[in-house]
């Protein structure tokens, strides 16, 4: 890794920092109720929905609210697309979004995952831009940086029967959150070059005239093909390119704020009209952890020690490092094939200016890796460079931060009670070497809690792995794959996990719009979110009911550097341990047959 790579990921993980800490603070009088002037904005939302903004819920009526909101959310998703043609904003004539392609962006978009088989510009309207993704978008994040405020006061609270109330912490997140917040970023992107506008598509001219051949068609619609059977080719040439337009700017702000990744255009954060800088990519990089990063912070707050957030952050922050790490050096050695077939002159394994491929030249390999690994360990998804043109290696590291279970930073509020949850599973491994009843955060740890633990562990490994079996043992699965052997098996496997951890960037090798795909990679999305929440808010729900109770010489402080380790190794054997097979057929053979050439 180089010393530019270096100074890069320090200056990015010291202005972070700089910036969540007084995010931090403010979240955590936010969600305490210590606004006076915001509750005057509030209450008549409350009065029109009919909500008591001071009736508390039991974890269970929590976590039915949010799963009928969340539902709500699908179905208003789904009929915005298969509606589109009918409705105005529509300046291309954007027709409906197949069913099963509606299906599955419904459920993408309200599980925070944002996968997308579809190409933006081509598919969707601006009113379903705005309207129907754009909206999820924040949705969608607020609904996990409320679940973990619920389980935080479930450790900060004293034989209480609430977590919270769902309308009202849903309604602050995203008020008082998410809207500032993205109105901020949106300026910020919009004063560099990011488009915003509802103008129809414009046509341009071109420096140069571009030649093709086309297949002539004869009436009826079918190829014209000679004496031999083969098609009849006519020469075609174009002066003029279509420019997609659109309200770019302010959805791009929300899609990296809440971690939701998904591109307003196909190419996502690669195209210059969402991504034209190098200063426009590190505000993308930095808004991706900023919450993640912030929250870590509001637990130390919420539960009266600091140091508590700061041992889970410091957690978090090695393990990305060293992804970074091995992703960049990865990247910067390149392709060996180059030498082995003499294109290198110097017969070197280095291919010189590292591998490039399929990465923008205005981002180069370091700010490339760097994006992957930041996009990937943060449930984000949105892509700067495509992950299907990394070394065998390179391409491991964003699969393995999603099989991880999305903890290192995470979704904003997903990957703090991901953390969380194996925090718990930590202090249970160290209370059975010592034979004492486990404690975290001042509750004991008993059997309620590492059932729903358990629970919230496995639900998302088996789905990518019973997923992955289906797809490359069915026909339908095998048919999406653009490349033969242990690649072909890695878009697949990278297809599922991205998935099931609600991450939602892909290995461009597989064409997943398909039925089948659409329908399984719904199925995986829904689960692998909401089969995590709810056994979460059990948690929570149980712990807010429990008395705390003082720390004593037999307690595993928390806060330390021995815990640190502790929680990265239990992270790393439990929530990667289940893929070792799986990575063993994909990126390590790929890697072990590209340096045996």
């Amino acid at each position: 890794m180089s010393t530019s790579a270096w100074m890069q990921l320090v200056a990015f993980l010291a202005v972070l920092l700089l910036l969540a800490w007084p995010l931090a603070s403010a979240i955590g009088a936010l969600m305490a109720g210590r606004f006076g002037w915001g509750r005057h904005v509030e209450a008549p939302l409350y009065r029109l929905a009919g909500i008591d903004p001071d009736r508390g819920q039991g974890w269970l009526a929590y976590a039915v609210g949010l799963l009928v909101f969340n539902g709500l959310g699908v179905l208003a998703v789904y009929a915005l697309q298969r509606l589109q043609g009918a409705l105005p904003l529509n300046p291309q004539a954007m027709s409906a979004v197949s069913p099963d392609s509606a299906f599955n962006t419904a459920i993408s978009f309200v599980t925070n995952t944002n996968w997308q088989g579809y190409g933006g510009e081509s598919t969707m309207s601006y009113l379903t831009q705005m309207l129907a993704l754009t909206v999820q978008n924040f949705l969608s994040a607020a609904t996990g940086i409320v679940v973990v405020v619920a389980l935080i006061r479930g450790f900060a609270g004293h034989c209480a029967q609430v977590v919270g109330n769902v309308w009202v912490d849903l309604t602050r997140v995203t008020l008082w959150i998410l809207l500032p917040l993205s109105f901020v970023v949106a300026l910020l992107l919009a004063g560099q070059g990011v488009i915003q506008n509802l103008k129809p598509y414009q046509p341009v001219q071109t420096l140069e005239a571009v030649a093709w051949q086309q297949a002539k068609a004869g009436a009826d619609g079918q190829a014209v093909k000679d004496d031999k059977g083969q098609p009849v080719m006519d020469k075609q040439s174009s002066s003029t390119q279509t420019l997609a337009m659109g309200p770019v700017a302010s959805q791009l702000a929300i899609k990296m704020l809440g971690t939701n990744g998904g591109g307003f255009f196909n190419a996502n954060s690669a195209h210059p009209f969402e991504n034209p800088s190098a200063a426009t990519n590190f505000v993308q990089m930095l808004s991706i952890f900023l919450i993640p990063t912030a929250l870590c912070l509001v637990l130390g707050r919420m539960v009266g020690d600091l140091r508590q957030g700061w041992a889970v952050l410091a957690a978090m922050t090695l393990v990305f490092v060293v992804a970074v790490f091995v992703a960049t050096t990865a990247e910067q050695q390149g392709n060996p094939v180059f030498a082995v077939l003499g294109v290198d002159s110097q017969a070197s394994a280095v291919q010189a200016g590292g591998n490039m491929e399929g990465k923008e030249v205005r981002f180069g390999v370091n700010a490339s890796a760097l994006f992957a690994t930041i996009t990937t360990a943060a449930s984000c998804g949105a892509v700067n460079s495509m992950h299907d043109s990394y070394t065998p290696l390179g391409g491991a590291v964003p699969l393995v931060m999603m099989q991880l279970g999305e903890v290192i930073f995470g979704g904003v509020g997903s990957g703090l009670y991901g953390m969380l949850v194996f925090a718990i599973m930590a202090v249970f491994i160290a209370g059975l070497m010592i034979g004492r009843t486990p404690e975290y955060l001042g509750k004991k740890i008993e059997t309620h809690e590492m059932k729903m633990v358990a629970i919230a562990i496995l639900v998302t490994p088996l789905l990518v792995l019973l997923g992955t079996a289906v797809a490359a043992m069915t026909e339908a699965g095998r048919a999406g794959m653009a490349n033969p052997g242990p690649h072909g098996f890695s878009e697949i496997l990278y297809a599922l996990s991205s998935a099931a951890n609600n991450n939602g960037s892909a290995f461009a090798g597989l064409s997943a719009n398909t039925p089948f795909y659409n329908v399984l990679l719904a199925v995986a999305m829904w689960l692998g979110r909401f089969g995590v929440i709810v056994p979460v808010l059990a948690i929570a729900g149980s712990l807010a009911a429990k008395k705390r109770i003082a720390a004593t010489e037999g307690t595993l402080p928390t806060h330390g550097p021995l815990f640190v380790v502790l929680l990265i190794a239990t992270v790393l054997l439990i929530g990667l341990l289940n893929y070792v097979p799986a990575l063993a057929l994909g990126p390590v053979v790929e890697h072990l047959m590209l340096q045996a050439r």
